[in-house]
């Protein structure tokens, strides 16, 4: 009965989505395995959600920590503990695919750092898979998430500058996306430069506590710390949960600092990542030009020169947690509220961490003993439009949960991610299945992002969304 009522809540979860994606994001990875334990704990991640992202490319490179060797046989191990899991997974969801092919997706990088591994002669097979990849007929933009350094894809990018005409050649570059932790050598500033219609998400910052990405794995007031502690991931990931848990390291520096260049791929209702400045799960970001006169040089990170177009980049949130109560409305606003690039990717720390234990639950658990996430049902499109002053609803009464869990409401404007910038507060309560909100006074058309995060009461508890984006008319 229960395989049958998840069967049921996938078909309904096609049915409810309205007007958000369908499609799964093509992408292809590039990773200073080796350097940091930390790739090793994201591609451990990764895997979980193979089913969920069209992984095309795991490509071993250099970086600024890494400067004159690959280590591909990273890889190949935590593929082989992934081999051992897989049946497993399948028991839950569908879709992922054999650890074979992604070993035929697998690639080697060069030995070289940065624009010492550019130019003519510095082909490799990962820069020739880039080619290949992008030129498939497949109209799907091609996410390229960076762990380390860039040069794999600068090579790319220099051969089909150099034999492609210049219409093919935009055409291939206008499918790129690029989401890169920081600047790990020195050809992303050579991209950015040359190539100044290339989609790039980057924090170009020498120090990495300035970061937007680097959230994943501090400390911050405000948010949950005991979910990113030793302890947490002994007892959730590395231990009991078989051999692809087993293969999740120990932290050196700082756990999965890649992780936040997929985190936005995941299809939860939230993220939509060819709109950064929209907010995910791997944090927000506005097309800007960044300041850098604040960096210094003799950093063992790379220094950013200026730059001399906008790219995708920090901005700021302002956020104050919920929590549950004891008595009466369930849940009530805490008493302080956050600001800062790097609460646009703690604020949703709890939910992508509790998804994170969840998965690692399915290596080893039967369906009917794991948790699954709860299917959004709205009742309305996910884009309407209502006029200036005037009252609306939102309503997702028929959402489910696949194993039959309690489920909770949350409704919340992101005012960051519209275009009308000040809060509007709900009427009545936010944690019903409906909820009702005035529309503010404008005197030209703007947006409103309202938020559904709809949570069960599993455990882990896991989290889907709704965003219903609201045109306000004058």
């Amino acid at each position: 009965m229960k395989k049958l009522l998840a069967i049921l809540s996938l078909l309904l979860a096609c049915i409810s989505l309205q007007g958000g994606e369908l499609e799964k994001h093509r992408m292809i990875v590039l990773t200073d395995m080796g350097a940091d334990p930390d790739d090793e704990q994201s591609l451990v991640r990764l895997l979980l959600y193979a089913n969920q992202i069209d992984i095309e490319g795991i490509v071993a490179t250099t970086s600024c920590w890494h400067r004159d060797s690959i280590r591909p046989d990273f890889i190949r191990d935590i593929l082989a503990a992934y081999e051992k899991v897989r049946p497993n997974l399948l028991l839950h969801e569908s879709g992922y695919p054999s650890a074979d092919t992604l070993r035929s997706v697998s690639k080697k990088g060069i030995p070289k750092y940065g624009m010492e591994g550019v130019g003519e002669g510095m082909d490799t097979e990962g820069s020739d898979w880039i080619i290949e990849v992008l030129e498939r007929d497949d109209e799907r933009p091609l996410w390229i998430s960076v762990w380390g350094g860039p040069n794999v894809l600068a090579q790319a990018l220099y051969k089909i500058d150099k034999t492609r005409s210049k219409p093919e050649a935009e055409k291939l570059i206008s499918k790129l996306r690029v989401y890169t932790i920081s600047d790990q050598d020195d050809s992303a500033m050579w991209m950015r430069k040359t190539f100044p219609k290339l989609f790039y998400i980057v924090t170009p910052t020498d120090d990495y506590g300035k970061s937007t990405w680097i959230a994943i794995n501090n400390n911050h007031e405000g948010a949950d710390n005991s979910l990113v502690s030793n302890p947490w991931f002994e007892a959730h990931i590395q231990q009991g949960h078989g051999p692809l848990g087993a293969r999740y390291p120990d932290t050196s520096w700082g756990f999965e600092g890649d992780t936040p260049a997929f985190l936005g791929l995941i299809p939860n209702g939230l993220n939509h990542m060819e709109k950064p400045n929209w907010g995910s799960w791997g944090g927000r970001y506005e097309l800007s030009i960044p300041d850098v006169k604040d960096f210094q040089d003799g950093s063992s990170v790379v220094v950013p020169e200026p730059e001399t177009r906008p790219i995708w980049t920090d901005t700021s949130d302002t956020y104050t947690p919920y929590r549950k109560s004891e008595f009466k409305r369930a849940v009530e606003k805490s008493d302080k509220s956050y600001s800062g690039n790097a609460v646009t990717l703690w604020r949703w720390r709890e939910d992508f961490q509790n998804d994170f234990a969840a998965r690692m639950d399915w290596c080893t658990q039967p369906y009917d003993e794991a948790n699954h996430p709860p299917v959004v049902h709205l009742n309305h499109p996910r884009e309407i439009r209502v006029k200036s002053g005037k009252g609306f609803t939102l309503d997702a009464y028929g959402s489910s949960d696949p194993d039959g869990d309690s489920i909770s409401y949350l409704w919340f404007h992101y005012p960051e991610a519209g275009s009308y910038k000040k809060f509007v507060p709900h009427n009545g309560a936010e944690n019903f299945d409906r909820v009702n909100y005035t529309a503010p006074k404008v005197e030209k058309e703007e947006t409103m992002h309202i938020i559904l995060k709809l949570s069960d009461k599993g455990t882990p508890s896991l989290t889907r969304y709704a965003r219903v984006i609201v045109t306000v008319e004058p």
